[in-house]
C-alpha cells in the first residue's frame, strides 16, 4: 500500500531505505466504500489523504441542495480541505469516496514530527501544492473562458480515465452544468 506512495514521493524528492521505511508508522491506511464520506460539510478537517486506489471528490451543496463537485481526486493525488484543515474550522465541503478506495491518511497532528524526521518531505509538499494550485487556476480559466461542449472536450481528452470511472452527474457538475447538458453535447460529440 505505500509503494504508490513511496513511487510518487520519488517523482519529486529522494528518500534513503531508512528514511522511507520511517514513512508508515506516520500513515494510517483507510478503505472507505463507495459514496463513504472522509469528511462531513460542519466538521474540522484533520488530515491529508493520499488516494491509493479509488475515487474521491470534494463537493457542496448551493442554497438549492444540488451537489456542486469541485475536485476528484484518483491514485496517486492527495486531497483535503486545506482552509479547514490550517484553520481548525468547519469544513465548507464533503469528501467522499465515488468507488471503493484506498487512502493513506496523514494526520495534521503528526505532520511536523514527520516533516523533522523528514525534512525533504516538506520540499515534496511544496512541489505537489504548486502543482495543485496551477491546475486550480487552468480549471477556473476553462470553467470561465470556454464553452460547454469545449470544457467537455479538453476534460475529456485530458482525463479519459474519469469519463470512465465518474457518475454522469458528478461529472457534469464539476463541468458547470446539468446532466442533461453533458448528454446533448456527449451525443453531438459521438
Amino acid at each position: 500500500m505505500y509503494a504508490s506512495l513511496l513511487a510518487h514521493i520519488a517523482r519529486y524528492v529522494s528518500l534513503s531505505e531508512a528514511e522511507a521505511e520511517l514513512l508508515p508508522q506516520y500513515l494510517k491506511p483507510l478503505t472507505l466504500a463507495r459514496k463513504e464520506h472522509l469528511l462531513l460539510q460542519g466538521q474540522v478537517c484533520t488530515a491529508n489523504y493520499f488516494v491509493v486506489q479509488g475515487c474521491l471528490r470534494t463537493y457542496f451543496l448551493t442554497e438549492k441542495g444540488a451537489e456542486q463537485t469541485v475536485q476528484f481526486a484518483i491514485e496517486r493525488w492527495w486531497l483535503t480541505d486545506y482552509a479547514s484543515l490550517d484553520a481548525h474550522a468547519p469544513s465548507e465541503f464533503f469528501i467522499q469516496a465515488v468507488e471503493p478506495t484506498q487512502v493513506l491518511v496523514l494526520e495534521q497532528r503528526v505532520q511536523e514530527e514527520l516533516f523533522a524526521q523528514l525534512p525533504q518531505l516538506e520540499r515534496y509538499f511544496r512541489l505537489v501544492l504548486q502543482r495543485a494550485t496551477a491546475a486550480a487556476l487552468f480549471r477556473v480559466k476553462v470553467l470561465f473562458g470556454q464553452t460547454g461542449a469545449a470544457r467537455y472536450q479538453h476534460f475529456s481528452t485530458a482525463f479519459p480515465e474519469f469519463v470512465q470511472r465518474v457518475p454522469q452527474y458528478m461529472l457534469a457538475s464539476y463541468l458547470g452544468f446539468t446532466p442533461e447538458f453533458l448528454s446533448k453535447i456527449r451525443a453531438r460529440m459521438e
